[in-house]
């Protein structure tokens, strides 16, 4: 480590509002709310008792609504659960509204009301920063961001808001928080994760389950949390026959040994079993060549048996069809291994037959089904769904709060809170309210879907006006000025000589895993010609960072009198104006460290030759 950076990051790491001290790995984690889920032991085996193998194995299934070739196959297959994966909503675009998804999920469960034993479905989407899939939603930072702001009461808040949204349509389980611990910044899910450093992952991590179960999963306003994606998937190793083949980082290979798996990427899982996590979602990944969907030792020995996790686990989407060239095959080594419920797409007529005959063959025991199901029972008899006096249909009075002024308020201050100010030369932030003319570039500027990022109304998110109630960085500069002000805007850069200031919002457009896996990091040409054609105007530039991770910025801190890095920050661009004029200080320190270039990746705090361009913690003030 280089002398310069050693005490800054002693200081960086103690810093984290004092959350590192807060997480006891020598705790038994069996002592934990888990046990919570044993209370319902009796009530989950008496329904057991009542079942056929056909009505077992249909609660061990997980199809996406969008798949289902008949909603009746509900009832036909005596179906468990279903989930709406990225994009997945109403069919009808007309429809893809709050009122509409919540009449989609509301007549899936009245389908499984009509099955013989009348057990609920538990339904699952990807709540990762906000009810993110529903036009209407509050959108908030990703969870890089609110790592930066390290604050885990607002953490537990965010996540309660997001449960009430939820809850709002129906639906009653959040595949969130993520709980990975990027390490290379070429992941395109660095977004999802909380930090490099394990410690704050943890806190974050267990805040949020916190803000999505509540103090009572049987709330109204709770929904079942679901810790992902176990374990090490932010750890996978770089190769470059891996890139070459299209494949990146994601679903790649954690090479390390036991110890180091649990030093790093462990306790994100400890902490949520303790916050009483009723779900936990294996990852695509492997570690040391072997698929953790199919790791017995991972799943059942460690995460079950040792940690004691008392609820159940869930498959990623389509995540055994990677096992074996044999679906047959796929389902008894994921089923074996201690995979609870599948999520699959088209394929649930053809899980539900062959597991029966995994079970008839004796390749997979009753007893393991019966565990899985009892498993399955537990969660929902503590979410309330085995409570025959309480409908598990939406409450549409909640439709009143969807997208509040008051749930914006509190993401607009995620926002403000989330921004870390790398550079100020010459104390150019904060800015004047009453400058004579401010000039604005770049795409980011008047883009929600960009500044949203991924994970947006589609899985992938896209550019675009098509988030409802959102507010723009370049509206709410114009929201922030005086009346004499005038804000003149041009994507390109042109027209800024004259101005008493430049702003700059650029970044990365959006996506997801898999196709957000980058192996340079760079930033648009578009973009970095925009900031060129505002330096030649010879005017204080400020610079706006939109990226889900620390790209390589070249020459613009050079360019850039200063530099703002504001992650994905939701669909309240007016945190951003809050921090930009002075309403507000920056207090956001980085979670990651910022690489100078990509041939230094990997780079995080305590490596032997950590030298990043920005060092985990950084962040200025005014």
């Amino acid at each position: 480590m280089k002398p310069k950076y050693a005490l800054f990051i002693l200081l960086a790491l103690a810093s984290c509002n004092g959350l590192a001290p807060t997480v006891d790995r020598s705790a038994d984690p069996a002592a934990s709310a888990q046990k919570v889920f044993l209370a319902y032991d009796a009530a989950a085996k008496q329904l057991l008792a009542k079942m056929t193998l056909e009505e077992k194995v249909g609660q061990m299934c997980q199809p996406d609504q969008g798949a289902l070739k008949d909603p009746a196959d509900i009832e036909k297959y005596f179906l468990g659960s279903l989930l709406s994966g990225g994009g997945s909503g109403p069919k009808n675009q007309a429809d893809y509204t709050l009122q509409g998804w919540t009449d989609m999920v509301d007549a899936y469960q009245r389908h499984a009301l009509n099955t013989r034993l009348g057990i609920p479905l538990l339904y699952g989407v990807d709540a990762v920063h906000g009810h993110n899939n529903i036009p209407g939603a509050v959108v908030f930072p990703h969870q890089i961001g609110l790592g930066c702001a390290r604050n885990p009461e607002l953490v537990e808040q965010i996540a309660r808001i997001t449960a009430e949204e939820v809850r709002a349509t129906g639906i009653n389980w959040s595949f969130a928080p993520c709980v990975a611990v990027a390490r290379d910044e070429r992941w395109g899910r660095t977004y999802e994760s909380y930090s490099e450093n394990p410690d704050l992952v943890q806190v974050l991590g267990e805040a949020a389950v916190r803000g999505l179960q509540g103090a009572h999963l049987a709330d109204p306003l709770s929904v079942m949390a679901c810790a992902k994606h176990y374990v090490g998937d932010g750890g996978t190793a770089y190769a470059s026959a891996a890139w070459n083949e299209g494949r990146g980082l994601d679903q790649g290979d954690t090479r390390c040994d036991e110890a180091t798996l649990r030093r790093i990427h462990l306790g994100g899982y400890i902490t949520a079993l303790r916050a009483g996590v009723g779900t936990v979602m294996p990852s695509y990944s492997s570690w040391n060549g072997v698929k953790c969907t199919a790791h017995k030792y991972l799943l059942t020995d460690l995460l079950k048996d040792e940690l004691g996790f008392a609820g159940f686990l869930i498959s990623d989407y389509n995540a055994i069809d990677h096992l074996d060239p044999d679906y047959k095959k796929c389902i008894e080594i994921a089923i074996n291994a201690g995979i609870d419920m599948v999520m699959l797409t088209d394929k649930y007529a053809v899980f539900c037959r062959d597991l029966q005959e995994l079970v008839a063959e004796g390749r997979v025991s009753l007893a393991r089904i019966d565990d899985a199901v009892t498993r399955i029972l537990r969660v929902k008899s503590a979410l309330g769904l085995l409570d025959k006096s309480r409908p598990p249909l939406a409450d549409r009075r909640l439709h009143r709060t969807f997208g509040s002024a008051a749930h914006r308020a509190v993401a607009r201050r995620a926002v403000r809170e989330s921004l870390v100010l790398l550079t100020n030369e010459r104390h150019t932030l904060p800015l004047s309210k009453t400058a004579s003319r401010i000039h604005v570039a770049g795409v980011g500027a008047d883009d929600l879907g960009m500044q949203c990022g991924g994970w947006t109304i589609s899985w992938q998110g896209s550019m675009g006006d098509h988030i409802p109630g959102g507010t723009s960085i370049l509206t709410a500069i114009k929201n922030t000025v005086s009346k004499d002000t005038a804000v003149t805007y041009a994507q390109d850069g042109s027209g800024a000589r004259g101005a008493d200031v430049g702003i700059v919002v650029i970044g990365e457009r959006p996506y997801a895993e898999m196709k957000g896996d980058s192996a340079e990091l760079s930033l648009p040409q578009e973009d970095l010609d925009a900031l060129a054609t505002m330096k030649q105007a010879q005017i204080p530039l400020v610079v706006i960072l939109l990226t889900g991770r620390p790209v390589i910025l070249g020459e613009i801190p050079a360019q850039a009198d200063a530099l703002v890095a504001a992650w994905l920050p939701g669909s309240e661009g007016q945190g951003v104006a809050d921090v930009l004029f002075g309403d507000f200080e920056p207090t956001g320190k980085l979670s990651y460290s910022w690489p100078r270039c990509v041939s230094q990746l990997p780079v995080n705090v305590g490596d032997s030759d950590y030298d990043p361009l920005y060092p985990f913690g950084h962040g200025l003030s005014y």
